[in-house]
């Protein structure tokens, strides 16, 4: 009875996290705007390593971009490739640096270096193996003309075929996704993704660029955000969620079971280095919620508690998980999840093992150990 007990408590309290920014999901407005001329100007800058498939497919969407080509250019850094990546030529500014290493962070020197040969006023930041819409750049200058921000995080979907796998990491990014529309929407943002972000190349270089977070290897937007949030200068009043279609950027799935592991411990293994103390809280609470489900089952096994404990402990988080998901695929992905029940139980038994295998911090990514 007490096990049972605590097991409950242990859920309500991941509970009360999932569904405040379930609520703060509603609290970030849709945005859209009667387009003025665009007078931005951007550098988009994309890290590679061994990326000459998915480059091109990533290029032709920027070479159809509905933005004046002389208003942006694309920096292109190259991190040590093999693979005889060439660049044709396009409609558009872009060229390839060499990346130049002095960190623990092979991605964060390559947007350093970039950023050091930017032309342009505002950086923004994305991913080799990513589509991006054609109003991309004429949604971000039509709102940070509205809104004056300094920063602004956007969305990144899954492109996804029939297959379970990827299926599985669409529903994991729903739920991270909402995590981060949510935080904004209650005013405590904590996370975003690099290949969807942007920020003025006057914040970047006011902060320091990454000086303080070089030697963790990932989080080139997460700590560059919480450190622009901590800031006098900038703080929570400078930055905002974009949220709109045609700033939602697409990109591929892990295509292996082993790849994603390694992919999610990379995530997992920066949340140690969070300083903003609403994040450690909320990691704690769902790394919590989701070992109760996998120990309750466990103790279930073994009579410890009633199986009619453990079906309503799972439920209840099902429950508070469906409103989070829900939430966000209404923007994100408002086609149909397959394979969601599945999912959804194997879900708690995926994060607990690689939750703990990040607590090692080691990881091999990009053909690189760290």
């Amino acid at each position: 009875m007490i096990v049972s007990l605590i097991l409950f408590f242990v859920i309500i309290i991941y509970g009360f996290f999932i569904l405040r920014l379930s609520f703060g999901i509603k609290k970030v407005p849709y945005f859209s705007s009667q387009y003025q001329s665009p007078t931005t100007t951007f550098t988009i800058i994309i890290p590679f390593r061994n990326e000459a498939k998915l480059l091109p497919e990533l290029l032709s969407t920027i070479s159809q971009l509905n933005y004046p080509k002389d208003l942006f250019e694309v920096i292109l850094v190259d991190d040590a490739s093999d693979d005889g990546f060439k660049i044709d030529t396009y409609n558009f500014d872009v060229c390839v640096l060499q990346n130049i290493r002095k960190s623990s962070s092979p991605k964060k020197d390559a947007i350093e270096t970039a950023v050091q040969q930017s032309k342009h006023s505002w950086i923004i930041t994305t991913d080799a193996d990513c589509l991006v819409p054609e109003n991309w750049l004429k949604t971000l200058d039509a709102f940070i003309r509205e809104h004056d921000y300094e920063m602004v995080a956007g969305a990144v979907s899954y492109l996804t075929t029939a297959h379970f796998l990827q299926h599985f990491q669409l529903l994991e990014l729903m739920s991270l996704q909402g995590a981060t529309i949510g935080s904004f929407g209650i005013k405590k943002p904590f996370m975003c993704n690099g290949a969807n972000f942007a920020y003025s190349k006057n914040l970047f270089q006011t902060l320091n660029g990454f000086a303080d977070s070089n030697h963790i290897a990932s989080g080139d937007d997460v700590f560059l955000l919480q450190k622009a949030l901590n800031s006098s200068q900038f703080g929570s009043s400078k930055i905002g969620y974009l949220k709109s279609h045609d700033f939602l950027v697409l990109t591929y799935p892990c295509f292996t079971f082993k790849e994603l592991i390694q992919q999610r411990i990379r995530w997992a293994s920066k949340a140690t280095a969070y300083k903003s103390a609403f994040a450690k809280i909320l990691a704690l609470s769902v790394f919590l919620g989701n070992l109760s489900i996998v120990v309750g089952l466990v103790f279930c096994l073994f009579g410890i508690i009633p199986f009619w404990d453990w079906y309503l402990l799972f439920g209840l988080k099902i429950l508070v998980d469906f409103i989070l998901q829900f939430q966000t695929g209404k923007f994100i992905q408002p086609r149909q999840i397959r394979f969601y029940l599945l999912s959804t139980f194997l879900y708690p038994f995926f994060s607990v093992g690689v939750a703990l295998r990040s607590f090692g911090g080691n990881y091999q990514w990009k053909d690189r150990k760290h």
